[in-house]
């Protein structure tokens, strides 16, 4: 229920930003992946061209393929029910399978992903049309809507010095990128350059002469 009326706040952030009831009905069944979702109606909404929203959601989404790799093992899911249990892969779902038993991992796993998947999609669709109901969604400001979920999501990831330097190098990328790139493109350069040092600080916590000088620059 919790996570359903998040639902809410992406219906009237959809409808707000031009998308037919229609249209952000099939995101909410089809993506089924809130900040993709989030992602791809903020590009849209800012003006930004279709694909690189797609592209911008698909990139955030991808974290969802890791954990179909390291759920597939506890559920061992076959048939029919493959596709079903991979279209209900999500933070929720994976939260409620991992470090359980069989039994009560399977449980957990489709009785989370289904009550997200019905709560989710009715509150998308409440949310829409309570939205319309308005002559002007845009009074509500609910522009604001996407960036302080996405504030919501990081913030508790925000415990380490890594974290805060990748934080600062990501905000300073996009400053310089949002004025001369095309509205959704500079994510995915943020999320390119983020990614790169990330395998460079992978190498060097790997790489036992780095490691070892930069232990003995400390001391």
């Amino acid at each position: 229920m919790a996570t359903g009326t998040y639902g809410l706040s992406f219906g009237a952030l959809a409808v707000a930003a031009g998308l037919s009831l229609p249209q952000l009905c099939a995101l909410s069944s089809l993506m089924f992946t809130g900040a993709s979702q989030f992602a791809m109606v903020g590009v849209v909404a800012a003006g930004g061209n279709p694909f690189a929203g797609a592209a911008t959601a698909a990139l955030l989404g991808s974290r969802n393929a890791l954990y179909g790799l390291h759920l597939a093992p506890l559920l061992h899911v076959a048939g029919w029910r493959r596709p079903v249990a991979a279209h209900l892969v999500i933070d929720e779902s994976t939260a409620m399978t991992v470090g359980r038993p069989p039994g009560p991992a399977k449980l957990g796993f489709w009785t989370a992903g289904l009550a997200v998947f019905a709560c989710w999609n009715l509150a998308t669709l409440a949310g829409a049309l309570g939205t319309r109901l308005l002559s002007d969604p845009r009074v509500l400001g609910l522009d604001v809507v996407a960036p302080a979920a996405f504030l919501a999501l990081l913030a508790p990831r925000m415990v380490t010095g890594q974290a805060w330097v990748v934080a600062l190098l990501s905000g300073i990328v996009a400053l310089l990128a949002v004025p001369i790139l095309p509205a959704g493109v500079p994510v995915l350069v943020v999320a390119v350059v983020t990614a790169l040092f990330g395998v460079m600080i992978a190498r060097r916590a790997s790489d036992p002469e780095l490691v070892d000088h930069s232990q003995r620059g400390v001391l």
